[in-house]
């Protein structure tokens, strides 16, 4: 295929095996795990977990990413389609609420065929936001729940951290298109149903680009349209420098969580300092592939 699946539209032939593109990949579906993860958002993960399926590739090049192993080093098994559909029923039978599909926008054909039959739980689009509006309409139908990133508002950041000057941009459309498919968010015995939960984590001296970001999301949405995550769990990878070599501050948090309530996000969740645990990150080790 020439893929323009993402927003850099690199135009790059990618086979089955092998891709020429900014990710890397090719169009077989690489997995690096597939488990029951019980640390996303209470909505999410419930209690019995959400049904993480772990891709690897990225469409970004996050200096902070705590995934590296499979975002740069693509590590990973492919799959075809028919397997990555006996993955998601596994995931099910072991308990999990939805399916959640984590950096998948590398593999848009093969998940949508992996999913021409419906699921019997929701389907969760995990992202790190920087998506194309076309290619989410090809998703139509087929997810449920979109959790995308807003990593950066306007601004230097996300060129300088992301190597993707036109994240915001991208991002932006990208949810308001999440929203025009799944609508107003519905929670059933706590479990999120449908709809949207933005995410954004708060980067260490990043207080100014986090009210950005919520600034957005107050302007674009009223309450009852979607879900935001304010998280915290930001933690210094290898060779991080400058203010990247820190955890969040304290005070800083507690900065954005005030700023979060004056301007009116009332739906949604906000992590303590707590959260920034190597826990959070599971082990690559193909295990449920």
């Amino acid at each position: 295929m020439i893929c323009t699946l993402c927003p850099r539209r690199c135009g790059a032939v990618r086979t089955e095996e092998a891709g020429e593109g900014f990710c890397g990949m090719g169009t077989a579906p690489v997995v690096a795990r597939a488990m029951l993860h019980r640390w996303e958002e209470p909505c999410i993960s419930g209690t019995r977990g959400s049904g993480a399926v772990f891709f690897s590739g990225c469409v970004l090049r996050c200096v902070y990413c705590q995934n590296g192993p499979i975002s740069r080093g693509r590590f990973g098994k492919a799959v075809a389609p028919v397997r990555l559909r006996e993955i998601f029923e596994e995931l099910i039978d072991q308990g999990a609420h939805n399916i959640d599909l984590v950096s998948p926008t590398p593999y848009v054909p093969a998940i949508l065929e992996a999913l021409e039959a419906p699921m019997s739980v929701p389907v969760v689009w995990n992202t790190g936001g920087y998506e194309r509006v076309e290619t989410l309409r090809a998703l139509e139908g087929r997810v449920q729940v979109w959790m995308p990133d807003l990593k950066y508002g306007e601004g230097p950041l996300a060129g300088a951290y992301s190597g993707a000057p036109d994240y915001f941009a991208a991002a932006s459309a990208a949810i308001l298109e999440m929203y025009r498919q799944s609508g107003d968010y519905v929670l059933e015995d706590g479990l999120l149903r449908r709809g949207v939960l933005i995410r954004h984590l708060l980067l260490p001296g990043g207080l100014d680009n986090a009210k950005a970001v919520m600034d957005w999301v107050a302007a674009s949405f009223r309450p009852g349209q979607v879900l935001f995550s304010l998280m915290s769990q930001y933690t210094p990878q290898p060779g991080a420098e400058g203010l990247l070599a820190r955890r969040v501050a304290g005070g800083e948090y507690r900065a954005a969580l005030a700023y979060m309530e004056n301007v009116g996000i009332t739906d949604g969740y906000c992590q303590d300092s707590s959260s920034a645990r190597a826990e959070y990150t599971p082990d690559f080790d193909l295990r449920g592939v």
